[in-house]
């Protein structure tokens, strides 16, 4: 069982496949036993987005398993979940969304100090092939590097 203080659920796929441009804490609407699921590590943000409807943030794509203790009213593993955030950021991500080639991405879900589930939510860029491709190189340079240099240190 996990420790429910050290939650830290990353989507490692989004840097992959996305440059990030900004990002936001949100805060998530959970129903019945979703939060237990969630203390217990079972989540995956793989293939999350947001996007708006009537003015109100959403994120699809958050696969919460079901509760292994629930009874006939546990929760749906794949619902779409409303995401909480000031009315400023929400315009801005809106505004922002409008430009081509623009999405907002799941990144990371942890749990805060008061046992809130929260979200990092990114604005981002599409990556083409060949900017993955680069991506790689300059991620194994820059572990080269480190650990040429760890081995200076000693």
């Amino acid at each position: 069982m996990a420790d429910y203080k050290n939650i830290n659920i990353r989507n490692k796929r989004a840097t992959f496949d996305y440059e990030i441009l900004e990002e936001y804490v949100a805060g998530v609407v959970l129903v019945g036993t979703e939060i237990k699921s969630v203390r217990l590590g079972k989540v995956a943000l793989t293939d999350s987005y947001c996007y708006f409807s009537e003015g109100e943030l959403w994120i699809r794509g958050v696969n919460i398993a079901e509760y292994a203790w629930g009874t006939c009213n546990n929760h749906t593993p794949k619902r779409d979940r409303k995401l909480l955030l000031n009315r400023k950021e929400l315009n801005k991500l809106e505004r922002s969304l409008q430009d081509r080639g623009l999405t907002v991405v799941g990144l990371r879900l942890f749990l805060n100090e008061r046992g809130l589930v929260k979200i990092v939510i990114g604005l981002a860029k599409g990556r083409k092939s060949y900017d993955k491709r680069e991506y790689l190189k300059e991620n194994d340079a820059k572990r080269e590097m480190d650990k040429v240099m760890k081995s200076y240190r000693r």
